[in-house]
């Protein structure tokens, strides 16, 4: 996938599981901000919930992120902007903690898991290896763009 332009009316971004710089998350929130400076998002949101966890986990403002992608910078310069402004500085150890509860992250309250499920009854009622929300918003991007669950 183009990182200057991806068109995520064509395909989903990339999935939450992958990192760059031992960082879930980001790269998906990388593709979307880039999509929606190119108007090509579709229904992907920049900065939604699930972005807001890697910024505030970092202490990176979204917005100041968007900035860095107008400006045309690659994944490698992104990283490296993330480093050099990150409020919180996290170790390498803390960032593999992190991404590996996120990995593993559920819903946590009744309105959350009532949403999940929802998701999941629409997208795969069958499939019963749907745990948490990366599992779902995998599923969600695959049927999204006609893969049969």
């Amino acid at each position: 996938m183009p990182s200057s332009n991806p068109d995520l009316t064509l395909h989903p971004p990339r999935s939450a599981r992958v990192r760059l710089g031992g960082y879930v998350i980001l790269p998906r929130m990388l593709d979307k901000g880039r999509a929606v400076l190119a108007g090509t998002n579709g229904d992907y949101k920049f900065n939604c919930p699930l972005d807001k966890r890697f910024t505030d986990f970092a202490g990176i403002d979204g917005e100041a992120l968007r900035e860095q992608l107008a400006a045309g910078k690659g994944d490698g310069e992104i990283l490296e902007w993330v480093k050099a402004n990150a409020a919180n500085q996290p170790s390498d150890a803390s960032i593999a903690a992190w991404s590996a509860l996120q990995e593993q992250r559920g819903p946590g309250d009744v309105e959350s898991r009532a949403f999940f499920n929802q998701l999941h009854t629409e997208a795969a009622p069958h499939r019963t290896d749907i745990a948490n929300w990366f599992d779902l918003l995998d599923l969600d991007d695959y049927v999204s763009y006609g893969g049969k669950a």
